[in-house]
């Protein structure tokens, strides 16, 4: 008997329909896919009017151009998350795949399968791509989804949500395997938090304090993402011309996002050669940028950085600059100030590359290359849940595989103990 409680009635009609798309086939799991693409792109028009409500509300509840920039839907954005959920059609089922097996001495033959984790629960804010990111995953891998998907996107997720039911349900599916619980407001999500029973892990996305609050309060298993405070540091041997376009596309090509780069660290030996034309181009493109006495020294027109700038996701066309001695220096500024993200080292030295990849220990450490690639598309998991900060289950862009468990699966033929 369904529950008299809304909100618990929500929960179990995702649960019941979830324990069903956890044996429907690929085939039937990718037509659910094309069918929510194509709804997609026919209420673009309707998504669109929907959001222009919301970004009228966070306009006038001013609540920034970094949050406006994640909140916009227009029809290129709505065209490339469509296209984003054919590309997890193109990626493999990971439901069955086997991880591990073996057989044992006395005949019994073990194998470790991945299987669905069953309804997974996802916490977000000013976010609506999210909606679709995350049904298109918990879908491809068996899964149900409960979205909060926040007050500062309500009008574009309810209907997002109600074209991704109806897209479901039309090619013989449950569409109540995705339910959205934004009409409970604060205390939906808090209620989200303690659905132990119903909800089998959950997901938050957002800022720093979204995150740490779910993780302290929820009762429910968390794979926390985590804010990016990101780092590129400029060795002593880099490539002038490389460091420029890395650093640039890093910090510019869209600062409202966790793998922006929020910390540029150069090597003392290559400031006064690089830092002009480092600084110059970040300036050109509108960052404001606070170093520290030996930047300002070398470059005019910049602020003075204080503690509180090594410290913040500016997640805006803002970066902290700071000149290092060492190698070493980089990398212990980076332990203490690090969201543990993403860093990355332009450099020519393959012996201080290497070193930066074994030492630093963050989600994703890269050489040569800017820190706007730490991104599940970029990584070809095709959309991602998020980015993953913490160590156990999953670390860095989650794709299908992260949202799965495992089970055994033990065949014998009498054996005894």
């Amino acid at each position: 008997m369904m529950s008299p409680d809304p909100f618990l009635a929500k929960l179990e009609l995702a649960r019941t329909a979830a324990k069903s798309f956890a044996t429907i086939t690929t085939g039937q799991k990718n037509a659910a896919l094309e069918a929510i693409a194509s709804a997609i792109e026919a209420g673009i028009d309707q998504v669109v009017a929907a959001n222009a409500i919301d970004l009228e509300r966070g306009r006038a509840n001013d609540i920034g151009a970094g949050l406006l920039d994640r909140l916009t839907l227009d029809a290129p954005r709505l065209r490339a998350l469509a296209a984003a959920v054919r590309e997890v059609i193109a990626l493999p089922d990971p439901i069955g795949q086997v991880v591990r097996g073996s057989t044992l001495a006395n005949g019994i033959t073990i194998n470790q399968v991945r299987v669905p984790f069953g309804v997974v629960g996802a916490i977000y804010e000013a976010r609506p791509n999210v909606t679709v990111d995350i049904v298109a995953l918990a879908l491809k891998s068996g899964n149900g989804a409960v979205l909060r998907g926040g007050s500062a996107a309500e009008h574009s997720n309810a209907v997002l949500v109600s074209l991704i039911q109806e897209a479901i349900s039309s090619v013989g599916l449950a569409g109540d395997a995705v339910q959205t619980i934004d009409e409970f407001g604060r205390e939906g999500a808090s209620r989200l938090m303690r659905a132990r029973g119903y909800v089998d892990v959950l997901i938050p996305r957002g800022s720093a304090g979204l995150i740490s609050t779910v993780v302290q309060e929820s009762t429910v298993p968390v794979i926390e993402t985590g804010s990016g405070i990101v780092h590129v540091f400029v060795d002593a041997t880099a490539d002038e011309d490389m460091a420029v376009e890395i650093v640039t596309n890093a910090k510019t090509h869209r600062p409202s996002v966790c793998n922006a780069a929020e910390t540029l660290l150069v090597h003392r030996a290559a400031a006064d050669r690089m830092l002009p034309r480092l600084a110059g181009g970040l300036l050109q493109a509108g960052v404001e940028l606070r170093g520290d006495a030996a930047t300002r020294a070398e470059v005019e027109g910049v602020a003075e950085a204080d503690e509180t700038t090594w410290a913040t996701e500016h997640l805006a066309l803002a970066m902290g600059v700071r000149v290092v001695d060492s190698i070493d220096e980089a990398i212990a500024h980076i332990e203490r100030y690090s969201t543990r993200h993403t860093e990355a080292i332009v450099t020519q030295d393959y012996t201080n590359a290497e070193r930066f990849l074994a030492e630093v220990d963050s989600a994703v450490v890269m050489v040569n290359a800017s820190t706007r690639f730490t991104d599940g598309g970029e990584f070809g998991f095709g959309a991602e849940v998020g980015i993953s900060t913490q160590k156990l289950h999953a670390r860095g862009p989650m794709g299908l595989s992260e949202l799965t468990s495992t089970k055994w699966l033990v065949r014998g033929s009498g054996q005894i103990r």
